[in-house]
């Protein structure tokens, strides 16, 4: 491992410039390739060949069995969990590219490892990586339920459609064990709160039971993200997230329990799962989606040589296309900020992936999302957490 100055966009070091730098290697079950340093660290590390992994006279690498010769296997990486001790969990925002204004997000970090998830630079902010360290090192916020009484019981208090995971994944594989994301639907439930979910796990279907009364209620609905149908495509996007196929039967378990479900295609990446618009769009209304909307591929920050390192590693003959449009979307840069375009992009690209869709809803008679939720019958919680009679 070698250690050197945080490189700038110009002097970055790659194999291709420094020979002795080791290329990044796909670990089997994770969405990086690798583990750069966050935008704030001083230092950058990279893995270098000290000569031990030349290739010796009988094809096998220096101090290594591989029979095949270079490199062997990238490790198996295991995930931690670690305690977010966070003083309050509702977040607001005044984006107006949102059709809310608070969310609630039960951890930080997502095992699902979705190679484009615009959360991970947040990890920067811990000292982390927002490569492999984002999927492989989480937190999870245990006072959360306790916290949200105690917001949503202030006296100032108005309430609005909360969403839950507009940053990570509330039903990643970890909720399993912790039931947080329930927990906090329970409360919500409790108060007769309005919420809405986004996830693309099949595992919101534990928790029916909670959220089909509040949809009756016009008080919850699902998003459900559905980025391909494409199985190989889908797994090395998102290794850790449901299957397509089995988040087409989640849909159709919440649309038969009467929850009114939305689909995200996000995002939608030129050169990539653009073909599919139409067939996802189909797809998802045969399994009972009311509505559908999608964003563009955004490549904030870190996520840009993360997204590009992933290109080369599993499509290198695509990695130069897809550059070359995303850029097309963004004014000739790799990403633009600027609200009201950073979701959906500028251009002949952009608009004409934004006109499909609006050609496949008509056809489906499917609409944009919406989070008209009736916020008329909220009952604040009483200072000992039990709801309040008057």
């Amino acid at each position: 491992m070698r250690t050197s100055p945080q490189p700038t966009a110009d002097t970055r070091n790659t194999p291709a410039q420094d020979p002795a730098l080791l290329p990044a290697r796909a670990h089997k079950g994770r969405g990086a390739v690798s583990n750069t340093n966050g935008r704030f660290e001083k230092f950058s590390h990279h893995a270098w060949d000290d000569g031990w992994l030349m290739q010796s006279g009988d094809g096998t690498a220096n101090g290594d069995d591989d029979a095949g010769g270079g490199m062997p296997e990238a490790p198996r990486l295991k995930t931690t969990l670690g305690i977010d001790g966070a003083r309050s969990v509702i977040t607001r925002n005044q984006s107006p590219d949102v059709p809310f204004d608070r969310s609630i997000n039960p951890y930080r970090g997502c095992e699902h490892g979705c190679i484009y998830c615009f959360a991970r630079p947040t990890h920067a902010y811990l000292g982390l990586s927002p490569g492999l360290d984002f999927e492989t090192k989480l937190f999870w916020k245990p006072d959360a339920p306790a916290l949200l009484r105690k917001q949503l019981a202030a006296k100032t208090y108005m309430p609005a459609p909360i969403v839950i995971g507009t940053a990570t994944d509330p039903y990643q594989p970890v909720e399993r064990e912790k039931q947080l994301t329930r927990q906090l639907i329970q409360v919500l439930a409790d108060c007769r709160h309005p919420f809405s979910i986004i996830t693309k796990s099949a595992l919101v279907c534990r928790d029916m039971d909670l959220i089909a009364p509040m949809a009756r209620q016009n008080r919850a609905t699902v998003a459900v993200s559905v980025t391909s149908l494409d199985h190989r495509l889908s797994n090395l996007l998102e290794p850790r997230a449901s299957a397509p196929h089995r988040r087409l039967d989640a849909i159709r378990k919440l649309a038969d329990a009467g929850i009114p479900v939305t689909v995200l295609c996000a995002p939608i990446i030129p050169g990539l799962n653009d073909s599919e618009i139409e067939n996802l769009v189909a797809a998802c209304k045969q399994a009972g989606a009311q509505s559908v909307s999608h964003i563009v591929l955004r490549l904030p920050l870190e996520i840009a040589d993360l997204f590009e390192e992933w290109l080369q590693n599993h499509y290198p003959d695509r990695r130069d296309k897809v550059m070359s449009l995303v850029r097309q979307m963004r004014d000739g840069k790799v990403y633009d900020a600027t609200f009201g375009s950073r979701m959906r992009g500028s251009g002949p690209i952009a608009d004409l992936i934004a006109k499909r869709f609006d050609l496949a809803r008509r056809k489906h008679a499917m609409t944009g999302r919406s989070l008209d939720l009736d916020c008329s019958g909220f009952v604040r919680p009483g200072p000992d957490g039990q709801l309040c009679l008057f």
